[in-house]
């Protein structure tokens, strides 16, 4: 089968090994021009003027109405979240997410129940949560998967009649847009992730955001200690500062990010193309109309387990290295958890879901070695 690629994607050595993701490095004398300010400033951390720096460039670029505090990762970001909005009960979540999304909360102390995920957005199912609600639920916590908006309106609607605190698992959507706003300007705080994997990224890192200024300036002073100047303290806090090499990374990165976008979305095309007449495969969610994605990943759908566990037997031999985000669902890995309603939906598909690679790096003759093994596969 003829495939059409973008003609930006560039060959490459066949011979290299093709994993799930690869960060993206920015020049070297970019980043090394920013360790030489910090060498001359003398400041690693405590707030320092990179990492101010970058809490105001990615509220300008994001268009965001409220404050940006960045953290030293996504998890220590919903774990200060969840102290700042003082939830301590049960707090309904997705089964289909990361681990984080859930040990974040139950490191805690809050008790997590989980509910199902509509079959083709592969977000938290409104209903499914509204009827998971007990006396003790204070939150839902829903992840964007893949990049893909939760139904904001419908988790919104939900909340609020049941007067429940609406945290969102942002973790996979910088730059994500729904209905002509930042995917950040929905529910009550979201959580960023700025991990290496990320197609935006600080390293190590993360911010979050809150939409009531009590809970932001709350969050704000929980993540350096609790200090109030040198010897007073607002309250308790912990240690979630980003330093200023980590912001310095993210500062790196972040001019290149619409043209790493532009390049990810190239390579999701690029896959389209070959997988739109493979049997037994299809792209894994339908995107939410009024959609800006930011391809920050590239799931595809298997109609068997058995065909997945085949084609990514068949593409490792090959070299590449997909990842089967998410399995199992985390509703079956034994967290600690309240008895949950069944979630035949998230079962299912985390056993038919696999997400292939990609990255700013990934070019034609990638995508080729790809396609080449998922062909030679068939149900």
């Amino acid at each position: 089968m003829a495939i059409t690629y973008v003609v930006s994607l560039k060959n490459s050595h066949m011979d290299k090994p093709i994993h799930v993701t690869e960060p993206f490095f920015p020049p070297l004398e970019e980043y090394v021009g920013y360790l030489k300010g910090i060498w001359e400033r003398r400041q690693l951390t405590n707030q320092g003027p990179l990492v101010i720096e970058l809490e105001k460039l990615i509220k300008e670029t994001l268009g965001l109405a409220v404050p940006v505090n960045m953290v030293a990762n996504g998890g220590l970001g919903l774990q200060i979240l969840i102290k700042a909005m003082g939830l301590k009960g049960e707090i309904i979540t997705t089964p289909f997410s990361y681990v984080a999304t859930a040990s974040c909360p139950a490191w805690e102390g809050c008790t997590i129940r989980f509910a199902d995920i509509e079959p083709e957005f592969l977000t938290l199912d409104p209903a499914a949560v509204e009827a998971a609600i007990t006396p003790s639920t204070e939150a839902i916590l829903a992840t964007h998967a893949y990049g893909n908006p939760c139904d904001c309106e419908g988790l919104e609607k939900v909340a609020r009649k049941h007067g429940l605190a609406l945290i969102y698992d942002a973790a996979h959507a910088y730059g994500v847009r729904y209905r002509g706003e930042s995917i950040l300007s929905y529910g009550d705080a979201s959580m960023v992730s700025l991990h290496a994997t990320k197609l935006f990224h600080s390293v190590e890192g993360g911010f979050v955001v809150c939409q009531d200024s009590a809970v932001a300036e709350k969050v704000e002073w929980m993540r350096r200690f609790g200090h109030d100047g040198q010897e007073a303290y607002h309250g308790v806090g912990i240690n979630a500062k980003m330093s200023e090499l980590h912001a310095a990374m993210g500062l790196c990165v972040l001019p290149y990010f619409d043209e790493i976008m532009r390049h990810r979305q190239a390579v999701c095309d690029a896959y389209h193309n070959g997988i739109n007449d493979l049997a037994g495969v299809r792209f894994g969610m339908t995107l939410r109309d009024s959609t800006q994605w930011n391809s920050s990943y590239f799931p595809v759908r298997f109609e068997s387990e058995a065909l997945l566990l085949a084609t990514v037997k068949k593409l490792e031999e090959l070299g590449v290295f997909p990842r089967r985000y998410f399995y199992p669902s985390l509703h079956q890995i034994g967290l600690i958890a309240a008895p949950s309603s069944p979630c035949p939906v998230a079962e299912k598909t985390s056993r038919e879901i696999l997400c292939l690679p990609l990255s700013a790096q990934m070019n034609v003759a990638d995508i080729e070695r790809i396609h080449t093994a998922i062909s030679r596969i068939q149900p």
